[in-house]
């Protein structure tokens, strides 16, 4: 770019400015409400190609819905930085609930508070306006890239997921990709992540036959197979853990018999289970092992026992390296304290966008994150900018 070009670039962005911006589009998943407009409109402005990605689907709720998604690129050198986020965000519950209105995104005493300030729009505000930064001053080697969905928060079916699917099939390559999810514990940048455990639901379904409880030998009572079934997979330790990992774990999330009378051996006794894992497990290999401790259960009762999985990310684990340590450098320069490579929390997109790049996760606080009173100081916003910024200068240098 010339110098010419570069001048007639916009203004630096206000990161505050286009949070609020965001904030004010009530974007609860899977609704979109112009949130993904207002930031297209932005980085068109800063010379990106955006490209909307939408898809259509079931929601896991039971109804379809469409899904906005963002992918916009500016540049066509390697290496591609890609940022990535998602503008959908959770509910707000009750209204009283709030001290002002959770999508009017007010500052109070130099405080912004909305749904979304923290997860995540004040982080992808944060990154589009150290992006602007940047640009201002001339341009970058290689290219810059949005990852940005609309779909996060819900089942996750229709965003990321798909998009990174298509852009694969598509042979676009992303070279290292920062995900804007507020990582950070207790102060900006003393912690980013570097992995996340995967996540595996089991739906288990135990089949009787209805009858008296005066007269067993005419029944068969699901319930004390499931018992057996849920005591055995409860008392397994899967691990002790992984480099860099805590040990997986196996949660009972639910138990249900739904069996309203006292004198009624119920039809059937279902379950739900939810596995937190680490890398010395598969999702498939989970599955079998699932899948086998139901068969011995159903060999010993003679009960039928039905299981149906989703498993919604596999482990995954970025590496020590250029890029991380990049990051970190960057974040120590600008806040003075080097942040933890930690694994911990859920699930995050990142575990979608592992396949096409080395992933870390660099965000804001996330102490007030689906709260009442969602909020973030506008000085951490400012701070989270220049991190951004050395971050961008840093791994395209």
């Amino acid at each position: 770019m010339t110098a010419e070009a570069a001048t007639a670039l916009p203004a630096p962005i206000d990161p505050v400015e286009l949070t609020r911006d965001l904030i004010r589009r009530p974007s609860v998943t899977p609704a979109d409400a112009g949130a993904m407009d207002t930031l297209e409109r932005v980085l068109t402005r800063l010379g990106f190609s955006c490209r909307r990605m939408a898809f259509e689907g079931p929601t896991g709720e039971g109804a379809d819905a469409r899904i906005e998604n963002l992918y916009a690129r500016r540049g066509t050198a390697s290496p591609n930085l890609c940022f990535a986020g998602h503008t959908d965000v959770v509910p707000t519950g009750a209204a009283e609930g709030w001290s002002s209105d959770p999508f009017a995104a007010e500052v109070k005493d130099g405080v912004l508070y909305g749904r979304g300030a923290v997860d995540m729009k004040g982080g992808i505000a944060a990154w589009v306006a150290a992006v602007s930064k940047v640009l201002s001053e001339g341009d970058v080697e290689g290219s810059l890239s949005f990852l940005i969905t609309g779909d996060e928060e819900g089942p996750a079916l229709h965003g990321t997921k798909r998009v990174v699917e298509a852009l694969m099939a598509e042979g676009e390559t992303i070279d290292a990709c920062v995900v804007g999810e507020p990582s950070s514990q207790q102060h900006l940048g003393d912690m980013i992540k570097i992995g996340r455990r995967g996540s595996l639901n089991t739906w288990i379904t135990v089949h009787g036959k209805q009858g008296h409880v005066a007269y067993p030998d005419r029944a068969a009572n699901p319930a004390p197979a499931l018992v057996r079934l849920l005591a055995a997979l409860d008392a397994h330790v899967l691990d002790e853990g992984y480099v860099a990992f805590q040990p997986s774990n196996l949660e009972i999330t639910t138990i249900d018999i739904g069996n309203p009378a006292t004198n009624v051996i119920p039809a059937q006794a279902k379950a739900r289970l939810n596995i937190r894992f680490n890398p010395s497990h598969t999702g498939d290999g989970l599955i079998a092992w699932l899948n086998a401790e139901a068969g011995k259960v159903q060999a010993e009762t003679g009960l039928q026992i039905s299981l149906e999985h989703m498993c919604s990310g596999e482990a995954f684990l970025t590496e020590a390296g250029d890029f991380v340590t990049a990051v970190q450098d960057a974040v120590e320069a600008e806040v003075g304290r080097r942040p933890e490579a930690s694994t911990t929390g859920g699930t995050s997109d990142a575990r979608f966008i592992r396949s096409m790049a080395p992933v870390l996760e660099l965000g804001l606080v996330g102490q007030t994150m689906h709260q009442f009173d969602e909020r973030v100081p506008v000085a951490e916003l400012e701070a989270l900018t220049r991190v951004y910024e050395r971050v961008i200068r840093s791994v395209l240098s």
